[in-house]
């Protein structure tokens, strides 16, 4: 007997003895959202939860005594404060949700942190899970044609990948507006005629490909991956990186580097694009990013400046041309800081309760939800677990986070048994 109809033999004789059928069982409808478009900005090396979203008394590096590093300022929700150096996104947080309360047991390796954050899972020598990114492409697919289901803004690695997915729910990355994804761009000397002949020579070899390994997966596979670059190198596609199409002041609005990179990823929404993860770790503007041990905690505040600009500009473009009800942004980040100072003055690494924030995607925000202690390091009211924060975000994207993937014929749960926040819904 094959193992698959042994359990379902068995259950149903289980159901029967117990007088309930498996199939009578009610369980609570999945409250879904209505997002269209979802912008996942990664802040790698550990957002400072109590410098900037969730802050508490301050302290003093010098004196070694534990608390924020910045003063905090009210916001638009009533009670809920950030850290001063957030005064634009503060006059806006009636559209955000600051997720206080996330916690995972991943501490001091960025990798797998970052797996975990991006996947939802530990990290396993057995399963090759998918990111967020591929997941949501793989359910939603892109809006429109000839465009990808799921763009990268940043370097390319595996815990970005769609896993046991496979390539049709990958990404398609860039690391520089100017040239657009890499691979995709053209040299100047291709013009349209050699273009043509290049692609009459791959159809001959795709075509011979074909004939012999048509029935191989893999095979079949990079041809569909092939076909999708063909389509992403043409012209239509292309001209969604040429910023210089947007007024300059919107552009000056966005900010350099970073709110580039933002105002492209709306651009991509508007072009069908499901899913664009744009990284901020590309520059450092206080000499090591956002993983402040010793003197990076010094111009911490540079980068907080920036992500202000950058996510308040986004934000209010969106809901200018009406798109912020059906675009979710995320800010997410390996795991937090603790609220004590290292010998250097800076922060080491804390991943028992640190700060994810969500923002527009028609969800019902509140400012912040769940409380942290007065550290900002132990959760007091409604924690979040990774998984609980993954089916809110598959859950506001119109995905049922109580679903299974399939990895071949065996059924995986979407996420690690995550319950969505229903209150957001």
């Amino acid at each position: 007997m094959k193992r698959r109809s042994f359990l379902q033999s068995s259950a149903t004789a289980i159901a029967s003895c117990v007088g309930v059928s498996a199939l009578d069982a009610k369980t609570p409808p999945v409250r879904l959202g209505k997002a269209e478009h979802c912008i996942m900005i990664w802040l790698g090396g550990g957002m400072a939860q109590i410098d900037t979203f969730d802050p508490k008394a301050v302290g003093d590096a010098k004196a070694r005594k534990a608390g924020s590093y910045y003063p905090a300022i009210d916001t638009a929700v009533p009670g809920v404060q950030v850290c001063e150096h957030l005064k634009h996104t503060a006059k806006l947080m009636d559209r955000v949700t600051a997720l206080r309360t996330v916690n995972h047991n991943v501490v001091d390796e960025h990798a797998a942190a970052t797996n975990r954050m991006h996947t939802g899972r530990p990290t396993t020598g057995t399963v090759q899970y998918p990111s967020l990114g591929s997941i949501i492409a793989h359910e939603r697919g892109a809006a429109t044609d000839g465009v990808p289901a799921y763009m990268v803004i940043g370097y390319p690695n595996l815990t970005r990948g769609p896993g046991f997915l496979g390539q049709k729910a990958g990404f398609v990355y860039l690391t520089d507006l100017d040239s657009g994804p890499a691979g995709l761009s053209l040299p100047p000397d291709i013009n349209a005629a050699r273009r043509t002949r290049r692609e009459q020579l791959l159809g001959t070899v795709r075509d011979a490909g074909t004939a012999k390994f048509g029935s191989d997966r893999l095979f079949s596979q990079y041809n569909s991956a092939m076909t999708e670059s063909l389509k992403l190198a043409g012209p239509d596609f292309m001209k969604v990186f040429d910023l210089k199409t947007e007024s300059d002041d919107l552009r000056n609005k966005y900010g350099q580097g970073f709110g580039q990179r933002l105002l492209a990823s709306r651009r991509l929404c508007e072009s069908g694009v499901r899913f664009i993860e744009v990284s901020m770790n590309m520059n450092f503007r206080n000499g090591t990013g956002w993983d402040t041990h010793n003197d990076g905690q010094l111009n911490q505040h540079l980068l907080i400046q920036e992500l202000d600009q950058g996510l308040a500009a986004l934000m209010q473009d969106l809901e200018s041309r009406r798109m912020l009800d059906s675009t979710m942004i995320i800010i997410n980040s390996e795991f937090g800081r603790p609220a004590q100072f290292d010998s250097g003055g800076g922060r080491g690494h804390h991943s028992k309760c640190f700060t994810m924030v969500v923002a527009g995607g028609g969800l019902n925000h509140c400012g912040a939800y769940g409380v942290s202690n007065e550290l900002a390091m132990e959760a007091v009211e409604n924690p979040v677990g990774v998984p609980d924060a993954f089916a809110t975000i598959l859950a506001g994207m119109q995905i049922d986070p109580s679903k299974n993937l399939y990895d071949g014929d065996r059924p995986v749960p979407i996420t690690d048994q995550g319950q969505a926040i229903q209150s957001l819904l």
